[in-house]
């Protein structure tokens, strides 16, 4: 045998463990995959996902549909063959880390953020219907989110209104942190909260934690409005990219008819107060699950257009929505005629 070949029989194995070595060691990229698409307008288990009290509800036929996208989690390993098959995928994409999530990110802190950007995008979308509808929102500052094992668990709940904290009224986040960095540790301090409707007054004894003092909520933007609406989603599904299909399913179910005149429309995109869209990642791989849907519409936020050139999206058009009012004037008009021009993309900004 000569040594050429000794050396080929040799060095395969050692290629072969290379590659498998390679192909499990985890890399600094993230994938993101189409998720499953849920129709807000249903009621699974026969509870509906829209609930109102106070206001007439209207269940009518079409379904309205908020996309997803699976994210791999910030501590989760991504390996090459991982990879390789989302590169390929013409459905999927990868992303480098660092332009997702932060060096010190972690799944315990992802989860939490995500989950006050789901309060926050529910009752931002109330507020956009309700004032769409031509009734007054009032601005508050509530609890997005409670940590759990920290003083404020099980004493204050999320989407309590804060109205004073030891006697100074809140107007602010900041006006929260404040009264609690300048509370005695360990000594109770007073919240009086608006708890469906209700004062509730309630002690939370602030503890040190990483030496800062803190109860263990966050605080935001919150609203009163003239009558309950709830969203309940889940907890599979977080962060604030539904708030625009939100807004149109609750405007749905708060008027007569069928806003999709029974068809299904789907779509993607953060709401503010105002009813202005913003932008959301994953578009792409939103689309193709709308596609998987049946779809007919999907709305676009205008700051996502440029990610959408190219895209083959079949018979489902692509509708460009800067409002919650524009998505319901495109939709009606759509509704009325299937082959009414709407805003695209391609219109000028």
């Amino acid at each position: 045998m000569s040594q050429r070949t000794l050396a080929a029989m040799l060095a395969v194995p050692l290629l072969l463990g290379l590659f498998v070595v390679v192909g499990t060691q985890p890399l600094p990229y993230v994938t993101y995959r189409p998720g499953p698409s849920v129709d807000i307008l249903a009621a699974p288990q026969g509870k509906e996902i829209i609930e109102v009290s106070g206001h007439k509800a209207y269940r009518d036929d079409g379904e309205l549909r908020l996309t997803t996208i699976y994210v791999d989690q910030p501590e989760e390993d991504v390996t090459l063959e991982q990879l390789m098959r989302a590169w390929i995928s013409p459905s999927e994409a990868v992303y480098p880390y660092d332009s997702v999530y932060t060096p010190e990110e972690t799944d315990e802190s992802s989860d939490a953020e995500s989950a006050v950007q789901m309060v926050s995008s529910q009752d931002a979308a109330i507020a956009t219907a309700l004032t769409e509808l031509g009734y007054d929102v009032e601005p508050e500052i509530e609890v997005l989110h409670v940590e759990k094992d920290l003083p404020a668990d099980g004493r204050l709940k999320v989407r309590d209104i804060l109205v004073s904290i030891g006697g100074v009224e809140i107007n602010s986040a900041k006006d929260v942190l404040k009264a609690v960095d300048q509370a005695p540790l360990g000594e109770p301090l007073t919240f009086v909260v608006r708890r469906q409707g209700e004062d509730v007054t309630v002690d939370v004894s602030p503890r040190e934690v990483g030496g800062d003092k803190r109860i263990g909520i966050t605080p935001g933007p919150g609203f009163t409005f003239p009558f309950d609406v709830s969203v309940d989603i889940g907890e599979n599904i977080g962060g604030p990219s539904a708030g625009l299909m939100f807004s149109l399913a609750i405007y749905d179910t708060l008027t007569p008819g069928s806003l999709t005149g029974g068809a299904v429309i789907a779509g993607s995109g953060t709401i503010d107060a105002d009813g202005q869209t913003g932008p959301i990642g994953g578009i792409a791989q939103k689309i193709a699950g709308a596609e998987n849907a049946g779809a007919r519409l999907f709305m676009v936020p205008a700051d996502n257009c440029s990610d959408t050139t190219d895209l083959d999206t079949g018979d489902m058009r692509l509708v460009r929505a800067e409002t919650m009012h524009d998505a319901v004037e495109a939709i009606s008009t759509w509704v009325d005629d299937h082959d009414a021009t709407l805003p695209t993309c391609e219109d000028p900004a």
